[in-house]
């Protein structure tokens, strides 16, 4: 299949409600254009509206406002909300790469990690520290530091952050591996993003939790830019546990619910913390009995009962991906995709090769003139679907000038304050010439730069 092919398309037809030019305020676009769809290469941050969520959103206020109550268990479309989370524990095992009883649809991102490192971070005088990727997104650094303090450490003691070296973006595989094995003794969890949320690394997984576990550490992760951006085996790595959300590449809308992984071997091992009538046994759930019985695995986590709306929000986005043959056959296509823009953007008289920005060992002042690299990595396999460009020189206004300008052009990017733009063509409803068009109004946006 030819990148420039909408793979969406192919198998279901235009499946997603993508922005006018107009109605994102584009104002360099010619009336002719306006009411055609913007580029929009922000699926990392927000990913757009499906057109079957829409509809089964429809769906489920009609229910609400003829059901009321009974909605929990009469369902003209057989999904009663009793049962609703069910309609995404396969998909979600499927995505991820588990059994579907270590999956859960529950909660929000922070507050699964919370809960899950309430259960999994069990600091000895020994072993008590948290080894993680220095500027993690904030708020899973805001949760370690406050778990940290919950069980009487110093945040400044307890967490070890790993760096990139001096004049560098990303993390080596090798560093990670290397502090490890020479901190694991002192370690009770590694846990590390799946992609970097930054920059768009994509972490060797399988070999960061092989490693922990030689260790003896627990080995958890945040799923957030990495779930339906790339496949995992979640089960076969013997990873702890993980967490997530779905309003990214997953399309739920914003602030959508939730998800989290238990690997089964602590199905025996561990009980829930803090228990939620949720979590007790679906059989005798509404007879209210006094004592709690936890769902076997991960479902036994859950707490209050989901919301309804968020979650066939999320089922219709996730009904496409099933039907696109789930993350193999989406991969493939993302990494074309993610190519191409590569390619295009590479090609710009106003793109420094990343080896010359790393050689004077700061991007700050090595180029005076308005240019850009890439930071994220140059080998697929070690990236998504997204590309972080740092702006040069990275102590003026060029991000904020160029940023403003792409948007009048209908390219639709994500800014991350000082100097970096990020762009994701995402393969279930971006296309080639969308990856056109960015580099195309990138190029022009330098131009206009000129005095």
């Amino acid at each position: 299949m030819s990148p420039n092919q909408d793979l969406s398309a192919v198998l279901t037809g235009n499946q997603f409600v993508i922005p006018s030019n107009r109605q994102i305020g584009a104002s360099n676009i010619p009336e002719n254009l306006a009411d055609q769809r913007c580029a929009y290469l922000c699926g990392n941050s927000l990913g757009p509206l499906s057109k079957r969520s829409q509809s089964l959103l429809q769906e489920e206020l009609q229910v609400w406002g003829t059901r009321a109550v009974e909605g929990h268990f009469s369902h003209p479309h057989g999904r009663e909300w009793m049962n609703i989370a069910d309609t995404i524990t396969p998909l979600f095992a499927e995505l991820v790469g588990a059994q579907e009883k270590e999956v859960a649809c529950m909660g929000t991102l922070t507050a699964n990690l919370h809960l899950l490192m309430a259960s999994f971070y069990k600091p000895t005088s020994n072993r008590f520290k948290i080894l993680c990727e220095a500027k993690a997104f904030p708020s899973d650094q805001y949760a370690f530091a406050s778990q940290a303090s919950l069980h009487g450490y110093d945040p400044k003691d307890a967490i070890v952050e790993i760096s990139p070296r001096a004049g560098e973006f990303t993390l080596r595989e090798a560093d990670i591996l290397d502090v490890i094995a020479k901190e694991g003794p002192s370690i009770a969890l590694v846990i590390f993003s799946g992609v970097q949320y930054y920059t768009g690394q994509l972490f060797p997984m399988q070999k960061i939790t092989n490693a922990a576990k030689e260790q003896g550490c627990i080995c958890g992760w945040d799923l957030a830019h990495a779930i339906g951006n790339v496949p995992m085996a979640l089960h076969d790595w013997n990873v702890d546990f993980a967490v997530w959300c779905t309003y990214k590449y997953l399309n739920s809308g914003p602030g959508g619910i939730g998800g989290l992984y238990i690997h089964e071997k602590w199905e025996n091992v561990k009980s829930p913390e803090y228990a939620g009538w949720w979590g007790h046994d679906p059989a005798t759930r509404f007879a209210m009995p006094p004592a709690f019985a936890a769902i076997p695995g991960a479902q036994g986590y859950q707490q209050s009962n989901p919301s309804v709306l968020a979650t066939v929000s999320l089922l219709g986005s996730l009904q496409i991906f099933k039907e696109c043959g789930m993350m193999y056959p989406l991969r493939e296509r993302s990494t074309r995709l993610t190519a191409e823009l590569e390619k295009l953007l590479v090609q710009s008289r106003f793109f420094v090769p990343i080896t010359e920005v790393t050689a004077q060992g700061s991007a700050s002042n090595a180029h005076r003139s308005p240019g850009f690299t890439i930071i994220t990595p140059q080998d697929p396999e070690s990236r998504g679907a997204q590309l972080s460009l740092l702006f040069l020189p990275t102590e003026s206004n060029v991000m904020r000038s160029v940023f403003d300008k792409l948007s009048e052009t209908g390219v639709v990017g994500d800014k991350r304050e000082p100097n970096v733009i990020r762009l994701t063509p995402a393969p279930l409803y971006n296309t080639l010439e969308e990856c056109q068009r960015a580099a195309s109004c990138l190029e022009a946006a330098f131009e206009s730069l000129k005095p």
